[in-house]
């Protein structure tokens, strides 16, 4: 029975997709020294190939559309209730529900979500990757069926909380797991790939809602609530044949599985140059970090004060950027704009597609471009459209509900375009390994909660403020661009186990003792982050197989102006780290 698999299935986890006879790998002496005192044994010597059928870039692009499903689910289950409150055979069902009923049927899931975003974290360390997304792929499937077999408004839900601690699990595990089998060049586009199964799941919940509106039963809500169960146990099922991930293997000391599924996501050559020099840049970042010891939340805070902001605000942001406000309740923001009934739900179907579309956009453009000029055009452009689309509603003229519908596509657009994907991607590429799933669990944990803030009180709002409910987020877009700005660094091309040298946090292994205690304890103040400034769009790193220069003096990317006055005005002592990235021309 492998290690990996508890249900002893026949194919072995490690090397999804394929068929192949395990052996017994023994090890060949290749001492990589991680300090003076620390050293380890690269796997290999007795198999050089792993017997693979399917590897590198196939294998790579099957697992990232098979894992979306998992980002599919909380995508289709967001979308489905925005086309159900409008449903008159739902309504009638539930009693014509008020606007704070309707907010807790459609937000209450965040509640759950928000739970076990943050439960999941222990339980992704302890039994792996895949482990966890399985078991939240069952949890949501039986929320599902609690839904679909609903008999009021509690049972509702239930259901509908149910659903969310299944959502609030696979939204933590799923950017933790493809962020860990990326290489560093595609990490961004493939993260993109994933985001796009979420929007095409929004984008065929609200079509499936428009083509059972026709349905003159309860039928016409009950069956697009049952179509989660489906991808739910699909996702479960598949699970079973996925590889894990080869830096949980690595971190659990499965040495040799490791060093497998590495090799299947190269070429199936273990002996392979490229997939060794992996294996050992991973086991070196894992055993540098435990010398450090201590993996608790106060250590992550303490440790990575900056990248937890980093990783939660952009979270928060994504949510107070309005988002929600089109995803939840586009059929009654259409019908706020004019458009009745059925034409309501038909134009958000409309919406989905162009936001499907602009969804594909960063696949092309996030790895060469960068994270930060994506994050900033798209914070600007969607404040534009927010205030456009308030200020339509309130001039309230025959040319409105055309106007309100143009700029709602072209705010979903942008979203789709920067902050969709990019705020799940940062999270899991800036926190080191062994504080991985802490960190993208209060990130995810961030996203649910200012979720559940503003799918609960947007009809309220509505009622209360009405057009005005939209320049208030174009402001949260605003003040989202200014947080980029300053603070955000630029992580495209830069690998996992690089991040520390890009936040500074990368001890020196050529000073003494003494000094390696001087710099833990000033590790803020002496970072390349913190101490030369927030290194900027123009940072970039070099390719994989030459990223370092011959440079004394780490070189940074301008950042924003007060990173630039820093640099000028503070005496920042500068360590010689060998250097780090080249910076690239503008």
């Amino acid at each position: 029975m492998s290690p990996l698999d508890p249900f002893n299935i026949p194919i072995p986890a490690a090397h999804a997709l394929h068929s192949m006879t395990v052996q017994a790998i023994p090890l060949t002496t290749f001492p990589m020294s991680v300090s003076s005192s620390v050293s380890f044994d690269v796997p290999g010597g007795g198999m050089s190939h792993t017997g693979s059928k399917l590897t590198g870039n196939r294998l790579l692009y099957t697992v990232t559309c098979f894992i979306s499903i998992g980002v599919w689910l909380f995508g289709y289950d967001q979308g489905v209730m925005s086309g159900l409150i409008t449903n008159p055979y739902f309504k009638k069902y539930f009693n014509q529900p008020t606007s704070v009923e309707l907010g807790n049927m459609v937000a209450i899931l965040e509640i759950g979500a928000f739970i076990t975003s943050l439960l999941a974290a222990p339980l992704a360390d302890a039994k792996g990757r895949r482990f966890t997304v399985r078991l939240g792929a069952i949890i949501f499937a039986v929320g599902g069926a609690v839904q679909t077999c609903t008999t009021g408004y509690r049972s509702m839900c239930t259901g509908r909380i149910i659903s969310g601690f299944g959502v609030g699990m696979l939204s933590m595990i799923v950017p933790i797991y493809q962020s860990e089998i990326s290489p560093a060049s595609h990490r961004g586009q493939l993260a993109c790939i994933e985001f796009t199964g979420n929007i095409i799941g929004y984008a065929s919940s609200i079509w499936i809602d428009y083509f059972c509106s026709f349905l003159q039963s309860d039928l016409s809500w009950r069956i697009p609530l049952s179509i989660q169960c489906i991808g739910g146990l699909i996702l479960a099922i598949g699970t079973l044949v996925s590889p894990e991930s080869p830096r949980y293997l690595i971190d659990t000391d499965q040495d040799d599985e490791g060093l497998r599924v590495i090799a299947d996501f190269h070429d199936g050559n273990m002996d392979d140059p490229v997939t060794r020099a992996e294996f050992t840049e991973i086991k070196e970042a894992i055993l540098a970090d435990r010398a450090v010891g201590d993996r608790s939340y106060k250590a992550l805070f303490r440790r990575y004060r900056m990248r937890v902001f980093i990783a939660m605000s952009s979270q928060a942001f994504a949510q107070m950027n309005g988002i929600n406000i089109v995803s939840y309740y586009a059929p009654l923001v259409f019908e706020q704009a004019g458009f009745v009934g059925r034409d309501a739900i038909l134009m958000t179907g409309w919406n989905s597609l162009f936001y499907v579309a602009s969804s594909i956009v960063p696949w092309y453009i996030v790895d060469t471009m960068g994270r930060r000029p994506i994050l900033l055009a798209g914070a600007a452009g969607m404040a534009v459209a927010l205030t456009a689309i308030g200020w339509f509603i309130k001039i309230d003229q025959s040319f409105t509900p055309m106007a309100v519908a143009i700029g709602v596509i072209i705010y979903n657009m942008l979203f789709g375009c920067s902050w969709g994907g990019i705020g799940w991607m940062l999270a899991p590429e800036i926190m080191p390994l062994p504080f991985r799933a802490k960190g993208v669990s209060l990130s995810t944990a961030t996203n649910w909660l200012f979720n559940y803030y503003v799918g609960a009180t947007t009809p309220l709002y509505q009622d209360l403020i009405g057009w005005r409910l939209y320049p208030m987020h174009a402001g949260f877009c605003l003040i989202s661009f200014i947080t980029v700005y300053f603070v955000y660094p630029e992580t495209a091309g830069v690998p996992l186990e690089e991040m520390d040298a890009l936040f500074g946090d990368e001890s020196n292994d050529n000073e003494d003792d003494e000094d390696d205690d001087e710099d833990k304890d000033d590790n803020e103040d002496d970072s390349m982050y913190s101490g030369s400034g927030t290194p900027g769009s123009s940072m970039r790193s070099g390719s994989p197989s030459a990223r370092r220069n011959n440079s004394s003096t780490p070189l940074v990317g301008d950042g924003g102006p007060v990173s630039m006055m820093k640099r000028m005005f503070a005496n920042v002592r500068k360590k010689d780290d060998g250097g780090k990235y080249d910076q690239v021309e503008q």
